[in-house]
């Protein structure tokens, strides 16, 4: 599968904002505990962001990766456990709110088949995941003018879908 980098629409803090409110009405413990939330969308394209989304409000994923480099790049810190997303489309409309609930550094290699299953891309298999993986971050390197390296660490996350309810996980 290629993916032309295209970057997602910008995403709507407005409506990101509504539906944190109504997340925090509905969940007051959970903000609590976590009261920050980042407001994004997967991938790198608009295209992707889309296909990835999808595969979350339809139960196929449940996990991500990135790079560590990228979140520095982005001047972010890397999220915690507990921690909160709103995940929109390509459109950048926000959609559901996620919670990192497993976190975990570690190399290309270090990634195993439970892993590539639950982020739920392609056929959902460890090849399929370190294939598509490679040509995405070589991508995102490049584009910031570095080079992807297989020693680099990587932020491995599961995550729930919290927020709306007609996607939450049970």
């Amino acid at each position: 599968m290629t993916f032309e980098r295209v970057q997602a629409a910008a995403v709507d803090k407005a409506a990101a904002a509504l539906m944190w409110s109504d997340y925090a009405a509905a969940q007051p413990e959970a903000v609590r505990l976590c009261p920050d939330y980042t407001v994004e969308h997967f991938g790198d394209s608009a295209a992707l962001a889309d296909q990835l989304l999808h595969a979350v409000t339809h139960g196929l994923k449940r996990a991500t990766s990135e790079l560590a480099a990228e979140y520095l790049a982005a001047g972010e810190s890397i999220p915690r456990v507990g921690s909160h997303w709103i995940a929109c489309d390509g459109a950048g409309v926000p959609t559901v709110v996620l919670r990192s609930i497993e976190l975990r550094l570690g190399d290309f290699a270090s990634a195993d088949a439970a892993f590539a299953y639950d982020e739920g891309e392609d056929d959902r298999s460890l090849e399929r995941w370190r294939t598509e993986h490679r040509r995405y971050w070589q991508r995102g390197c490049a584009a910031r003018g570095a080079k992807w390296r297989q020693d680099e660490e990587i932020v491995f996350e599961r995550f729930t879908v919290v927020w709306p309810p007609e996607y939450a996980d049970a």
